[in-house]
């Protein structure tokens, strides 16, 4: 074959380095070009052991490969890298990947173990490969200058990395609370498909308003609370977002507390507040007298004070209450928290 054949075919290899899946053999070539050679040239390789990756939890269907004299795994750039978000594009005249992601960048180059972080050059102590027109770089690539976290662990690599997750605040009132070990969604603003339900983990943090640490067993229903949360949301009714931080602006709590959602039926002459609907909680009944004195909070959803005017026949509240009530029926409790729902369009 005609050396320009040769090296025009050699180019066309290289070009099709980031689109070519193909698997790798027991033994095969490394493709190490010399910048200043007019081709590159093969060297032969034996990988001794191939690695399983995984990305953020996800397997990947491209390995990596151990190799003697290499004291990391190699792992294939495109298929993690694009896992991670970042956008690829090759250089043919250079041999060399730009990676981007945001504000990050920095470029990979083939047999050159000098690699960028934030413009400055530094060494991991293995060159990116070319394998069967795929570019493999050492694991340590990906943990030292993408910022990600690698784990090893026997014939398998661990790849992660933390996205910066916007997020927002939302004020409400809690209407229920279910709770399954140490994970739990909690509902505010409203009850049924009205709201927003907080799903709060382990990772979920919870204090007072003066800084005062709590734990997810001091909430309770009717404790108004402010949520940073993602602004990534389901579209269910209602919709559900994670929680990373929990505030409740009450300054008393109100352990056991009872809660009954529907419409005033009756303003008695006494001014308490005759409501059926349904109960909220467990032992909370569907019909219940609520006694409205100086020390009632009387707010919307969002916790926000209303005046006390609103409180008419007919209007859908949220009463909380108790835990006592009397043995009559209806039963009759004193109400610390009136939510007042917003009417209907």
């Amino acid at each position: 074959m005609k050396p320009m054949m040769k090296k025009t075919l050699t180019i066309l290899t290289l070009s099709s380095m980031l689109t070519t899946g193909a698997a790798y053999a027991a033994t095969t070539e490394t493709v190490i070009p010399d910048m200043h050679a007019k081709q590159i040239q093969p060297v032969k390789t034996v990988f001794e052991a191939p690695i399983t990756v995984q990305v953020n939890g996800n397997a990947i269907s491209e390995s990596g490969f151990e190799k003697t004299g290499i004291t990391e795994p190699m792992l294939p750039l495109r298929a993690v890298a694009e896992s991670l978000g970042f956008t690829l594009t090759w250089n043919p005249t250079t041999y060399a990947v730009d990676l981007t992601k945001a504000n990050l960048f920095t470029t990979v180059k083939i047999g050159e173990d000098r690699y960028a972080i934030n413009k400055m050059l530094t060494q991991l102590g293995t060159a990116p490969q070319l394998v069967n027109s795929m570019m493999y770089v050492p694991a340590s690539f990906f943990g030292t200058i993408l910022h990600g976290t690698v784990s090893a662990k026997g014939s398998s690599v661990g790849i992660t990395m933390k996205e910066a997750t916007k997020k927002v605040q939302s004020t409400g009132v809690i209407t229920s609370i279910r709770t399954t070990g140490d994970n739990a969604q909690i509902q505010i603003q409203d009850t049924g498909t009205g709201g927003i339900v907080l799903n709060v983990s382990p990772e979920t943090t919870y204090q007072m308003l003066d800084g005062t640490k709590l734990t997810l067993a001091d909430l309770h229903v009717g404790l108004t609370i402010t949520a940073e949360h993602s602004m990534a949301m389901t579209l269910s009714l209602p919709p559900q977002t994670s929680a990373s931080n929990i505030t409740v602006l009450d300054t008393a709590a109100h352990k056991g507390a009872l809660g009954t959602a529907g419409v005033i039926e009756a303003v008695r002459e006494d001014g308490s507040l005759l409501v059926k609907g349904q109960g909220l909680t467990e032992d909370a009944p569907g019909e219940v007298v609520l006694t409205i004195s100086a020390d009632t909070a009387i707010v919307d959803g969002k916790g926000d004070p209303i005046d006390k005017s609103a409180l008419v026949k007919g209007t859908n509240v949220i009463g909380f209450y108790g835990p006592m009530m009397t043995k009559s029926l209806p039963p009759i409790s004193n109400a610390w928290k009136i939510v007042v729902e917003a009417e209907q369009e």
